[in-house]
């Protein structure tokens, strides 16, 4: 197609067109990209949240998208302002049998709550799911398990608000109430059970640890962290700091590596948790030293004592209520808490919605009072 002299030109003229293709190829898709990020946002970009004094790393980085992404259990909440009652209302407790609390709300306001748990607690069962006989108007027997659990569950609530102010509104007012663990469902997800031993072959510390579980975060770490420390009120701690302490650790009053390892089982817990590093709470340079940790330390301190109470006396005592579907796989013990089951990876439940200000009902075991 071409003449003879021109092939043999090119032969001896050699020409590299692909270094030219390559770099504007390369210079081509880096302003593509930049101007993406540019025009959409930068999906990598981070923000710092300063946890402690300047200078030391003491910050939680996350990614802006995971910061502005919206909790999806946020979209199906329930919310409704309350009635406010007109003087000579008739009470609960005086239309209704056997209204053991809430019997103080006007009917208005009685109705009003039950409906919202159905729509936090049971949204596809309905009223049937406490009530055996809603469909024929009666309400008042105590026949399901689930009417004296959702009982229970009234009172529970209202001691989370007005015993645990500290923790619930560490920032501003948030409070809980059925939706903050429930979500929807029936059995709220991230309660636990015990599982130890994990290896029924071995005895001692090799059959409770080097075995991946949920309670555990799937790491090697203990697997009875939760039940030492939130059901058994074990001392969080870890091993001396000083070396060849007399006696024996974990027995002459101070804490072996044993306890350290179970320590950093329920930190790595926490972490996973709220979504946060350890510098949340904590100054990494000096983590034995109470002195330098953060505020968030002291609430998270009020949160362990709280899941604590919540497991011993309103949890555990519900143990022979449940029928045996609902206990433990391996123990038959009661379902159980702990911070994920309110938190569920964020820092703070449902990002810090507040689901106490249209329910004073469920703020106090005191009459609510209507603003």
């Amino acid at each position: 197609m071409f003449p003879k002299w021109f092939s043999e030109w090119n032969r001896e003229n050699p020409t590299d067109i692909f270094g030219p293709a390559i770099k504007i190829g390369v210079l081509g898709g880096a302003a593509f990209v930049a101007i993406m990020a540019v025009a959409w946002g930068n999906p990598f970009a981070d923000q710092n949240m300063q946890t402690g004094p300047r200078g030391n790393g003491m910050s939680v980085t996350k990614y802006e998208a995971e910061i502005t992404a919206a909790d999806p259990t946020l979209a199906d909440y329930y919310d409704e302002e309350p009635w406010i009652p007109e003087e000579g209302e008739e009470l609960a407790k005086d239309i209704y049998e056997n209204v053991q609390v809430l019997g103080d709300l006007t009917d208005a306001n009685f109705n009003r709550l039950m409906n919202a748990m159905v729509n936090w607690v049971a949204p596809d069962e309905g009223c049937n799911y406490c009530h055996a006989g809603a469909d024929d108007g009666e309400y008042a027997d105590d026949d399901l398990y689930t009417k004296v659990v959702a009982r229970s569950m009234i009172q529970m609530t209202q001691s989370i608000n007005e015993d645990w102010d500290g923790h619930v509104n560490a920032v501003q007012e948030n409070g809980v109430n059925c939706y903050t663990c429930h979500r929807g469902q029936n059995v709220p997800s991230e309660i636990w059970f015990k599982t130890t031993p994990v290896l029924e072959a071995t005895e001692g510390w090799a059959s409770i640890q080097n075995r991946a579980t949920l309670i555990s975060q799937s790491t090697s770490l203990p697997s009875d962290a939760l039940e030492k420390y939130l059901l058994e009120y074990e001392t969080i701690a870890v091993h001396d700091l000083e070396s060849r302490v007399a006696g024996v650790p974990g027995q002459d009053d101070y804490p072996g590596i044993q306890h350290a390892e179970r320590t950093y089982s329920l930190m790595n817990y926490f972490s996973n948790s709220l979504g946060v590093n350890c510098v949340f709470c904590h100054n990494s340079r000096a983590f034995y030293d109470p002195g330098q940790v953060t505020p968030q330390w002291g609430t998270a301190s009020l949160g362990i004592a709280m899941v604590q109470e919540l497991n011993n006396d309103w949890l555990v005592p519900l143990r022979d209520v449940y029928p045996e579907h609902r206990l433990g796989p391996k123990y038959a013990d009661a379902p159980k808490a702990a911070c994920k089951t309110c938190h569920k990876g964020y820092q703070r439940p449902l990002q810090g919605m507040n689901v106490i200000a249209n329910w004073p009902e469920l703020a106090s075991t005191e009459p609510p009072v209507y603003e």
